[in-house]
């Protein structure tokens, strides 16, 4: 149980804690000034945030982990919309590696997003080791063609073809990635010289959003500090389908892979972005 003290000497009952705390731990008693219960406290942080007067002193955030922001630093609304409209998968890497400074931001980043009840079960691996990122691809690539061997068999084909057409869409795609890793051209990460892959242990109910939510925070990171990449779908793909947890063993991790970013420095920049379809919204006013 979280140790939370208000104190009433410098406290005004603005009553924004009350009005913020996910868990309503706090009440305010007209005779007694605000009172909290600390039970069922997830330890978000919120009500230390947004004290006017620091009033609530939280066990968990101590004063050298609370920080007052300069809001003129922030970006503009039209900063930000333009960095998420120019954030592209860009596949086109250089050989030239990712810093550590801009990895750790990266990073830093990715442990920044939110999660559910405040979990913060997401846990990352971070991979530059350019043997372990071929062999990353290699993995990913025979979970494929054991899967493709598998539906291929004709009496499955004759059942399974009728019953999931676009599964079989990418069987051509799989047969053409595992030719060219073997001529030496890995279209599974594409010569990236990092990759983070984002996971959760097993019994976390929320963790395949809260594992995607760190991976946008990461790609938008990335975006803004000149760093190419692009969502590891096919690895993570790979990852649930394999029953011998090979990924995970090399990775030397328990629990399960959700979400993952491959990284590089880039070729080259897109100059334009490109409108998406019209937006899909329906309103309820």
């Amino acid at each position: 149980m979280a140790q939370i003290h208000i104190n009433q000497n410098t406290c005004i009952r603005c009553k924004k804690c009350v009005r913020i705390c996910p868990s309503a731990l706090f009440t305010l008693q007209e005779d007694k000034g605000i009172e909290v219960n600390a039970d069922d406290c997830i330890s978000c942080g919120h009500c230390v945030a947004v004290c006017p007067t620091n009033s609530i002193e939280h066990a968990d955030f101590p004063p050298e982990k609370v920080h007052t922001i300069d809001r003129s630093q922030l970006p503009t609304a039209d900063q930000m919309e333009l960095l998420i409209r120019s954030r592209r998968s860009n596949r086109a890497f250089s050989k030239e590696k990712v810093s550590e400074e801009l990895l750790q931001r990266i990073i830093e980043a990715a442990h920044r997003a939110p999660t559910a009840t405040n979990a913060q079960e997401v846990k990352m691996v971070l991979v530059t080791r350019p043997e372990t990122l071929k062999e990353v691809s290699r993995i990913t690539i025979g979970t494929f063609m054991s899967i493709v061997n598998l539906v291929e068999n004709p009496l499955l084909k004759l059942i399974l073809k009728p019953l999931m057409p676009s599964g079989y869409r990418y069987v051509p795609v799989f047969k053409r990635l595992h030719e060219e890793f073997e001529r030496g051209n890995d279209g599974i990460l594409r010569g990236a010289t990092a990759a983070i892959f984002f996971y959760t242990d097993k019994k976390e109910r929320f963790g395949c959003q809260d594992c995607n939510l760190a991976y946008q925070n990461a790609s938008l990171m990335a975006e803004a500090a000149g760093v190419s990449q692009f969502y590891t779908g096919f690895v993570c793909s790979a990852a649930g389908m394999d029953r011998k947890r090979k990924l995970q063993k090399l990775l030397g991790i328990e629990g399960t892979v959700h979400a993952g970013i491959a990284l590089g420095m880039p070729s080259f920049r897109f100059d334009k972005y490109i409108d998406k379809k019209e937006v899909v919204l329906k309103r309820i006013d």
